[in-house]
């Protein structure tokens, strides 16, 4: 079928009642351009204020009812030929009508779904569709709201391929020789029987041609056919994340030589192998999963998903050392997928964060028995010719694992991914600790006992609440309610629980693991379990890039007397989880480049200096959060006040310098976590930190202070943009002194105002917590910096300018093509 892109030319507005607008129009609409997200455009709420999506889980944002609409003329000539709309996802319980009739609906805000039009269309005049959308307390993260992700009209004749009907499978890898199977499923909605010939034609990366194959298919009428063409690739090119080589595969219909109908797809030709010893192998090599769980929002942008902010993300988790992404906790985007194909980055796709037992008082679970088979279904074809998915997922924590229901369930939803994708492994990411919270205090009487000898039992181990579901987590009450759930996946895929690493080696022999999810702070050690155990194939942190939602998880705390124990949730006005290796404006934080260290990718050693705002305080953040730590030496201030520096290596030994003058050195590398810490009086200039091993230097690394005036400077990611298919410019705003030093303490509002081929889609900072909006033209920077992203509107010049209080304006320039 022809697709065509229908994003442009939208209304939208938040829905009303009927009833309220018969004396006239109450709320009136916006013109918006696809992928939008209704909810970041809206004012977030306080919690004594209006009910919420989910308190700090969403944000704070409210929940509501949005509504879209959009006129477009239908010629006559497509009256007798198939019309359909496909959406990618729409956010949630999305409803379609067109003309004023019943379209069809998806109550699952992540699935792509399509929608016949043909029965409801007006031939040679203008036609309406109308999109509604709702989200109300129905997640434990930030959503989104509305059309977020793009939406497609498919045209094409009675006799036609189906929207995603060509399906590549490489059957066989041997040395230089690959044999490929290319599966189309032709469709007939005339009511003649139609006999047609099928080409199939592949081609390498460069567009040379490789292999091919001609056959003929007869489809009975209101029928599908299957026609298989099995094709034999000489000197295949493998597709792995080094050499992330994809192929294309067209597809054509003709009847006595005259063109029917043609699709595409792209496709890589890999072999995935799995067992006990050698773990996860890709083309025969042993792999293990440097993961990232990530959440579908865009930061400034929301949930709207754009093509270049999905690339952007793989881009940058892949530089920071990361070569897989856990989607979590929902299907990936066809943007995100495509852009793991072409630059070699593993996946593991997520289907619910739910099923039958809700976590939120509106969620999913209570569509789930009706409609989790046509969710399956539209994750897997998606996901099916794409070479980056090797695993699909599932479920995340779901509280029925420990149950034989649940195991039931999980034997139901196993299954059928494989009878639609037998290629690729299934996974359910297991939280033990939740799939026995109903028992937990029978277990605590089972350990108290234990007391005289453990140190109190499970109470002394409950000091800190990864200890705590690590601990749960390895009982023998986990294994035995959990045996079942984990018995019915190709990986046993486990949230906080590397205690049950070494464990399950001699409980389940033949049981392979992946930290489907891990906390940050524990990285050091997990890895070390996932190099030394073959049946342990990987490590998923959460979270790679931080997210909106379930504000200040990761944030750092300080004991207080009113506080001397953690909070989970941060109050308003927080606004972000604060728990990702990067942030939500792709720059890097400590806890990505101590990663980078552990995975043994980084030799430079990596200064990140506490604020001493805290120093003397007592840290009390969770599991989930970092030190308070900055990549800075600029602290105005604070000048003679004591400071801690941290220090990230996997050298013997590092020396720190301040202007020159010896701290001394002190021992770091495996034994010492990598890292280590000097106090020091802070003195503004430059410290460096010098690795050594066998006394030999092996790298330096070293902070300057910010010394002078402020400079303003604007520097876009790209020089270039293209005007179609999703692209964006990303500006970053930064507060320099005239070396281009950061002044990380001199934050002030920016604004910015773009003029020629673009508008501005989205502007904001890292600030954890802010009352500031996404879509306004002034935002504070955040230790220094602020980030513009700007959407091409046609071919020409796009200007952003920016200004703050004491600093010269500053113009970036971006080429539409």
């Amino acid at each position: 079928m022809i697709r065509t892109s229908f994003n442009d030319d939208w209304q939208t507005r938040p829905k009303v009642n009927p009833f309220a607008e018969l004396s006239g129009p109450v709320a009136p609409f916006q013109a918006v351009t696809l992928p939008h997200d209704a909810m970041i455009g809206q004012d977030r709420i306080a919690p004594d204020g209006e009910v919420t999506m989910e308190g700090g889980a969403g944000a704070y944002f409210p929940g509501g009812v949005f509504e879209y609409r959009k006129t477009f003329f239908v010629p006559e000539d497509l009256r007798g030929r198939r019309v359909q709309f496909e959406f990618e996802g729409v956010y949630r319980d999305a409803t379609v009508h067109i003309n004023g009739d019943y379209a069809g609906q998806r109550p699952y805000g992540y699935s792509q779904f399509t929608i016949d039009a043909d029965p409801y269309l007006r031939y040679g005049q203008d036609n309406e569709i109308r999109v509604e959308a709702r989200a109300h307390q129905d997640s434990r993260w930030y959503t989104g709201a509305g059309i977020y992700r793009p939406v497609w009209m498919l045209t094409g004749d009675l006799v036609r391929i189906v929207p995603d009907g060509v399906r590549v499978t490489t059957l066989d890898v041997e040395g230089e020789r690959a044999v490929v199977e290319v599966a189309t499923r032709v469709r007939n909605d005339s009511i003649a029987i139609r006999t047609l010939d099928v080409a199939v034609n592949l081609r390498d990366a460069s567009g040379a041609a490789v292999t091919g194959d001609i056959t003929k298919v007869t489809v009975l009428p209101g029928e599908d056919a299957v026609v298989r063409s099995r094709l034999y690739v000489r000197e295949a090119n493998l597709w792995d994340v080094d050499n992330p080589h994809l192929y294309g595969c067209q597809v054509a219909l003709s009847f006595e030589g005259e063109p029917v109908d043609s699709d595409g797809t792209v496709f890589g030709i890999r072999s995935l192998r799995l067992d006990p010893e050698q773990g996860l192998r890709l083309n025969g090599r042993t792999v293990k999963l440097r993961g990232a769980c990530v959440h579908h929002d865009n930061g400034p942008l929301g949930a709207a998903t754009y093509a270049r902010a999905e690339e952007r993300r793989v881009e940058l988790l892949r530089d920071a050392g990361f070569n897989a992404i856990r989607m979590s906790h929902n299907p990936m985007s066809r943007a995100m997928l495509d852009a793991c194909d072409r630059l070699g980055m593993l996946v593991v796709d997520e289907t619910f964060d739910v099923w039958t037992s809700g976590k939120n008082g509106f969620d999913y679970s209570l569509r789930f028995p009706e409609w989790w088979e046509r969710d399956v279904e539209a994750m897997v074809a998606k996901d099916y010719n794409h070479p980056s998915v090797i695993m699909y997922s599932i479920g995340n924590e779901i509280p029925e694992t420990g149950s034989p229901s649940g195991a039931a369930w999980g034997r139901k939803l196993a299954e059928k991914v494989r009878s639609l994708d037998s290629t690729r492994y299934v996974t359910n990411a297991v939280n033990g600790f939740l799939a026995v919270m109903s028992e937990l205090a029978a277990l605590r009487g089972q350990r108290s006992e234990e007391g005289a000898e453990d140190g109190g039992g499970i109470n002394s181990r409950m000091t800190d609440a990864g200890d705590m579901i690590n601990y749960v987590s390895a009982s023998d009450l986990v294994s035995r309610r959990t045996a079942e759930s984990f018995a019915v996946l190709d990986v046993a895929g486990m949230n906080y629980a590397e205690a049950r690493y070494a464990l399950d080696r001699e409980l389940f022999p033949n049981r392979i693991i992946l930290g489907t999810e891990t906390f940050p702070t524990r990285i050091d050690g997990n890895w070390k379990l996932v190099r030394e155990h073959g049946h342990v194939i990987g490590d998923f942190t959460w979270t790679g890039w931080d997210y909106i939602g379930e504000v200040g998880i990761g944030r750092p705390q300080f004991a207080t007397a009113e506080n001397p124990r953690p909070e989970h949730t941060a109050p308003f006005p927080h606004l972000l989880a604060g728990c990702g290796d990067i942030d939500i404006t792709g720059h890097r934080r400590p806890a990505s480049y101590y990663r980078e260290i552990v995975f043994g990718l980084r030799t430079e050693p990596y200064l990140a200096v506490r604020r001493p705002e805290n120093h003397g305080l007592t840290p009390i953040g969770g599991p989930w959060a970092w030190s308070d730590s900055l990549a800075s030496w600029t602290w105005p201030g604070w000048e003679g006040k004591p400071i801690t520096v941290e220090v990230y290596s996997d050298a013997d030994e590092v020396e720190l310098l301040g202007n020159g003058n010896s701290f001394g050195r002190r021992p770091v590398g495996a034994e010492h976590r990598f890292r280590t810490e000097f106090e020091v009086v802070y003195v503004p200039g430059e410290l460096v930190a010098v690795a050594y091993r066998d006394g030999v230097e092996t790298g330096r690394t070293s902070l300057r202070w910010a010394n002078g005036p402020v400079r303003l400077t604007a520097e876009a990611d790209r020089p270039v943009v293209q005007a179609a298919g999703g692209d964006l410019a990303y500006v970053t705003l930064a507060l320099t002194d005239a070396d281009g030093t950061v002044h990380t303490a001199a934050d002030r509002p920016v604004t910015v105002e773009v003029s020629g081929s673009g508008e501005l889609v989205g502007f904001g900072s890292a600030a954890p917590a802010s009352e500031e909006r996404f879509d306004a033209t002034e935002r504070h920077t955040c230790e220094g910096r602020a980030l513009a992203v700007v959407r091409p509107t046609g071919a020409g010049k796009i200007r952003v300018l920016a200004t703050a209080p004491d600093c010269e304006p500053v113009e970036a320039v971006i080429t539409v093509e």
